[in-house]
């Protein structure tokens, strides 16, 4: 499938919901997508394809874990969700980082990312980066070598892919 192809798909099964959650923005609603399985298998597929020889997939809270668990299996490598603080058991690696509203805390399992893996980091839309780009550290903390972000969609207004010194893949870009 083409990048013309896979975008044309993402449009016709991500429709965009103005003012919501608030009035100013434009959400990105993944759930056409994901009842379609014809849709969502070719999106996985693409992803996977982007991923490169990776060790690990990362997908980030909550939607990421959607995309990285299919790039995953597609691959047939392992899955660490990055999960926000707080909600994962014992000991954890963690990273806070700025958000444009205040701060906020990701973490995966300790021991979850080992020395020498390498991994890629999935998500569902990139915005502004932060939430990416501490990822990437988080992974680097715990000794990982991240070899690029998939994501769905970028919103490139938002300058996101500028946070990022990894190689991005984005299948839609708006």
């Amino acid at each position: 499938m083409t990048n013309h192809d896979l975008a044309d798909l993402v449009d016709a099964t991500v429709p965009a919901v103005p003012d919501w959650p608030e009035p100013g923005v434009l959400f990105r609603d993944i759930s056409p997508l994901l009842a379609d399985p014809q849709a969502f298998g070719t999106v996985a597929e693409a992803m996977a394809a982007a991923s490169g020889d990776v060790d690990l997939v990362l997908g980030v809270e909550a939607r990421g874990f959607l995309f990285g668990l299919a790039v995953a299996e597609r691959l047939q490598r392992g899955f660490v969700p990055v999960r926000k603080a707080g909600k994962l058991p014992g000991r954890t690696e963690s990273v806070s980082y700025d958000l444009e509203y205040g701060s906020a805390t990701i973490e995966v399992p300790a021991g979850a990312v080992a020395a020498g893996q390498r991994v890629v980091v999935v998500d569902d839309v990139l915005a502004t980066g932060g939430t990416l780009a501490a990822t990437i550290e988080l992974a680097r903390r715990c000794g990982a070598e991240v070899v690029g972000a998939v994501v769905l969609i970028e919103i490139e207004a938002l300058g996101g892919r500028a946070a990022l010194d990894v190689p991005l893949t984005a299948l839609r870009v708006y």
